[in-house]
């Protein structure tokens, strides 16, 4: 069996605390299949489209959302009232097609590949496993198991938490391999859009051929992006800083997430690309696991 967990098993992914006025991280969310309780500031309530989603809220005004189907973080609201996150208005909620915003997260497979494009984890449904109010931090688990569906993919038996912190464990009796990211979207005016901390970084360009990236160095101080942007950046370092042109620096912090990609379609995506872009941290070269063995990961998004 495979256990991943953002935060215990399967990919696990990290979310923030809601509590901090000055980082106003996500609570973790962990991804399991059971049935759920929840406690103060954390409501599962009807999304779109009829989903369920679970709501966590802070005492100090920030608000995360965060849907069963696919366990993509749809939102984070900080303090005075604005979204962080941004989803595509192109996002079907139908039960049948991945969220294309928020925070989905990639797993078993980051890109194209042997199975469906980014894996299978976020067209799936998660279960609140577990929540939790400490310290004034609402905090709630989520677990996917395999089934079927699945295993029609990848056959493998694996249990996946989502929370900040990813971990995938392999509960399997035999070896496994796998590439994982959270394809973050931010809500952005993406001509005054900047990421700082990658200068020096081996880049893999995905603009001319996605199947072929033209390998480089990134050699700017600040990455913008005035066209269409793709690329893979190799041994990125564990903080980047986002300038969202909307007046807001978002802190992007991790652990284990050996790699960056950054992402904005411009005209391929008319009607939006103006408003978005993806800073996503990822594992691009696959990870082996042994069975019982764990790999673990976290991201941690602050306002700085």
């Amino acid at each position: 069996m495979a256990v991943v967990s953002m935060a215990a098993s399967l990919p696990t992914f990290t979310s923030r605390n809601l509590n901090s006025p000055s980082h106003h991280r996500w609570s973790t969310l962990s991804i399991r299949a059971s049935a759920s309780s929840t406690c103060e500031g954390v409501e599962l309530t009807e999304g779109i489209g009829n989903l369920p989603k679970v709501v966590l809220t802070s005492p100090h005004g920030s608000e995360a959302e965060v849907y069963l189907f696919g366990g993509c973080v749809t939102s984070w609201k900080i303090p005075n009232g604005k979204d962080i996150l941004f989803v595509r208005p192109d996002a079907v909620f139908n039960g049948q097609k991945p969220i294309s915003g928020g925070i989905p997260h990639c797993f078993p497979q980051f890109g194209p590949g042997k199975i469906q494009q980014h894996g299978f984890a976020r067209n799936m449904n998660w279960t609140v496993v577990d929540s939790d109010n400490a310290e004034g931090k609402p905090v709630v688990t989520f677990e996917l198991k395999d089934n079927t569906y699945s295993r029609s993919m990848w056959d493998f038996s694996f249990q996946a938490f989502l929370s900040t912190e990813l971990v995938v464990t392999n509960t399997d009796k035999k070896a496994f391999s796998f590439s994982t990211a959270l394809h973050t979207y931010f809500r952005a005016s993406i001509t005054g859009t900047a990421v700082t901390g990658l200068k020096g970084c081996k880049t893999l360009n995905k603009e001319l051929d996605p199947q072929n990236p033209q390998e480089g160095t990134e050699d700017r101080d600040v990455v913008t992006f005035p066209g269409f942007v793709d690329s893979v950046y190799l041994d990125a370092p564990n903080e980047l800083l986002l300038e969202n042109g909307l007046g807001d620096k978002v802190s992007i912090k991790n652990s284990n997430w050996s790699d960056a990609v950054l992402w904005n379609p411009h005209t391929q995506m008319e009607a939006c690309y103006r408003d978005f872009v993806c800073v996503e941290n990822a594992k691009i070269n696959e990870v082996q696991l042994q069975p019982e063995q764990s790999w673990t990961a976290t991201q941690h998004l602050s306002i700085a």
